[in-house]
């Protein structure tokens, strides 16, 4: 993410563990409730599309990058990256800010961890909105990794098979994640895109996702991301539905119909759940339609209104 007009201040914060992260609050520093922003992946980094849903008159939005990813050092580090690191860098950064209570919003990996921190620390969050809704229970995780979408894309799945020795075509996701785990940069990079080619070609609505060519290919944001799912994202199965009840503030849900990474069923159990939620659909995949964008930066406008 590159600083630009509206960026009031860029910051790396030590939180421990070797690691440091990148900050960049933006907008109007006036603002009386901030919002903070949590990108996807696990792994993904904040880039500069994000800022598109915001308002940087009236809003102060806060971004910044996850361990191991995006500015923030060491680059692809696993050490010490858990969700329960993830966690307690969110509140280092409040404290660090000194931000008392704000907005929390992310999409895919950055929905589920806004739920994860909202758990930990309501009195911190005055309302989340929340987009491509993942719990990461055990059942989402396997609708991907166990190719549970193949009635809509079975191309996309057969590809995937195609890069998947024909003896672990019963749970290529098991033969891919040792790889990318694994000690040889070679063969992970070979899994790694594999897996990454995998979730491109089902979050858009239509065919206009294109694999990267792999001598320019990064494997650093899917290690990330493969070493989070394979330890089932360090918590509990369910962990989210079973403290649902905690999550009192309100909570939109902005979730695209025909998003196959993020199965709509999962936004609709949880709202059902929440005490204080609104669930709105588009006419999206997983990679958000102009409309999400438009449904998003209503919200917020609606947030900064109400402040």
């Amino acid at each position: 993410m590159t600083p630009d007009e509206f960026t009031i201040k860029e910051s790396f914060l030590d939180v421990g563990d070797g690691h440091q992260l990148y900050i960049q609050d933006w907008g109007n520093p006036a603002a009386k409730t901030p919002i903070l922003f949590l990108h996807g992946g696990p792994g993904g980094g904040c880039k500069d599309k994000y800022k598109q849903t915001f308002d940087p008159s009236v809003q102060r939005v806060i971004f910044h990058d996850q361990r191991g990813s995006g500015r923030s050092l060491p680059y692809g580090s696993l050490e010490h990256n858990t969700t329960q690191d993830l966690i307690e860098d969110i509140e280092k950064l409040a404290k660090y800010l000194r931000l008392e209570r704000f907005v929390v919003t992310g999409g895919s990996w950055g929905s589920s961890l806004a739920l994860y921190y909202a758990i930990q620390y309501p009195e911190r969050v005055t309302a989340m909105v929340l987009y491509g809704v993942l719990t990461l229970a055990q059942n989402e995780i396997d609708w991907l990794d166990k190719g549970r979408f193949q009635t809509f894309f079975p191309d996309a799945w057969e590809n995937y098979l195609s890069a998947t020795p024909k003896t672990h075509h019963s749970d290529p996701a098991s033969y891919h994640f040792k790889r990318i785990l694994g000690a040889d940069p070679e063969t992970a990079k070979a899994s790694a895109y594999a897996y990454s080619n995998l979730e491109g070609s089902i979050a858009f609505l239509d065919d206009r996702f294109t694999p990267q060519a792999y001598d320019e290919f990064d494997p650093a944001a899917i290690t990330i991301e493969v070493h989070y799912m394979a330890h089932q994202c360090f918590l509990p199965d369910r962990y989210v539905f079973d403290h649902a009840q905690k999550l009192t503030m309100p909570i939109w849900l902005v979730q695209g119909r025909y998003d196959f990474v993020a199965p709509p069923m999962v936004a609709y159990e949880l709202h059902r759940e929440l005490p204080d939620s609104q669930l709105l659909w588009t006419v999206s995949g997983h990679a958000s339609s102009r409309e999400a964008w438009n449904v998003k930066r209503t919200i917020f406008l609606q947030l900064a209104g109400d402040q």
